[in-house]
């Protein structure tokens, strides 16, 4: 592909240094549409970033699209605050009769604000006032979101560091095989809850990925997660699955604890529950939790109701048979562990490991620096893919779950090509 030097002027001197996703992806981008974004010379890219996972279903999905249009056509609300609304109301009666009545859970829904991190604080606050103490456990390399909460259960040093402040009332925990096995899953973890000179604050609840996505793709065991489960119950604390990233089918299943056959207290969506890529988040909870006083945790943009549309939308496309959803994206993700699997053997000397489920996955390297040269060499064929870990070692891929097999070959094509490239 031939790239004309684009004009980044005024991102250069005006936007703020704090920029990061640009300075991989060195042009402008002007539309987009399924798995295929364009910059504003009309050069295609296969994207396999899907907006950090906002993008579950595509660019400008068509279904998608045409709700929204119709919506904003008729000058249907677009700010509501938490007022009711035909839109809210609609999407409510869909996700209780499309994702919570079929898997018998039993949570009310809160809209907390429209970011994952406003999701995050309010499961945090809520667990606190709900048992009268401070102490959250999270775990090893967590990435729960931006705001100082969100930041004191995330691991990643960097990230930490840029509080500016001390970030208190979170512990951490090792995560599933964070010492290769050779340590009993939760050994230290129930020790000092269960030794009263162990200086460990009895905790209000603990929060977790069931995958890792920031932290590396590092994927928990079902096992490890009823583990886990059953340790909160013995301990009276609440479990809090935090699904930002993993849900709305990513992992296959709508909700990434599915597999391990757990009911978490406490839930936090948001990214892909959109489906357009409209900000908007959830949290979910067990009803006897639900002990908010009104606007007791509120904010401006909780009612974003164009989300409401092209969210109810959404399920109603792609969730009514969630078993065909979920079936499709195991596929696509068996055709992506195959590719890796080539990948693998091919650079057996420089590949540390792959890993993933559904259509989220990690390739690792030795050498760590490697991964950043591989998406940049996958940029310049025309892929977006990102990096992650804490030293950002992984190459990650996070394709739309409506990719077709032809773009994901095309896409793993250009990845294993941009593994040789960058020897």
């Amino acid at each position: 592909m031939t790239i004309t030097q684009p004009d980044l002027s005024v991102f250069e001197t005006l936007e703020s240094e704090v920029r990061s996703y640009c300075r991989g992806w060195p042009t402008v981008f002007d539309r987009a549409q399924g798995s295929r974004m364009y910059d504003e010379d009309g050069h295609a890219y296969l994207d396999f970033f899907a907006g950090a996972g906002s993008l579950n279903y595509g660019h400008n999905n068509p279904v998608l699209k045409r709700a929204l249009i119709d919506y904003l056509s008729r000058d249907g609300v677009t700010h509501g605050l938490d007022m009711s609304t035909t839109a809210k109301r609609s999407f409510l009666q869909t996700f209780q009769d499309l994702v919570l009545r079929p898997r018998d859970l039993p949570y009310k829904v809160m809209f907390p604000g429209p970011t994952g991190t406003n999701a995050v604080e309010s499961a945090l606050k809520l667990a606190r006032k709900v048992k009268g103490r401070e102490a959250i456990v999270s775990f090893t390399n967590a990435f729960h979101g931006m705001s100082l909460g969100s930041l004191a259960v995330t691991g990643n040093a960097f990230k930490r560091a840029g509080a500016g402040i001390p970030l208190v009332h979170g512990t951490p925990m090792p995560f599933d095989n964070y010492f290769d096995g050779t340590v009993p899953d939760f050994l230290w973890f129930e020790r000092l809850l269960e030794d009263q000179g162990s200086g460990l604050n009895k905790p209000a609840a603990v929060i977790v990925e069931t995958v890792q996505g920031e932290g590396g793709i590092n994927v928990a065991r079902p096992e490890w997660l009823r583990a886990l489960k059953e340790l909160c119950e013995r301990q009276d604390m609440l479990l809090i699955v935090d699904d930002i990233q993993m849900g709305c089918g990513r992992t296959g299943a709508f909700f990434s604890f599915e597999e391990a056959g757990i009911t978490p207290d406490i839930v936090t969506v948001s990214k892909s529950i959109s489906g357009y890529g409209l900000p908007m988040s959830l949290c979910l909870f067990k009803p006897e939790l639900d002990v908010w006083e009104p606007g007791e945790h509120n904010g401006t943009f909780r009612g974003n109701n164009p989300a409401f549309v092209t969210a109810t939308a959404a399920l109603e496309t792609y969730w009514t048979d969630g078993s065909a959803m979920e079936k499709q994206t195991r596929s696509r993700g068996e055709q992506v562990e195959q590719a890796l699997i080539s990948i693998t053997e091919e650079n057996l000397a420089d590949v540390s490991e792959y890993r993933g489920r559904g259509l989220v996955w990690g390739l690792e390297f030795r050498e760590k620096e490697r991964a950043s040269r591989v998406a940049r060499r996958a940029f310049e064929l025309g892929l977006l893919i990102e990096t992650s870990g804490p030293e950002g070692e992984v190459v990650k891929l996070l394709p739309a779950l409506t990719v077709t097999p032809d773009e994901l070959d095309e896409g793993l094509s250009v990845l294993a090509r941009a593994v040789r490239e960058t020897v």
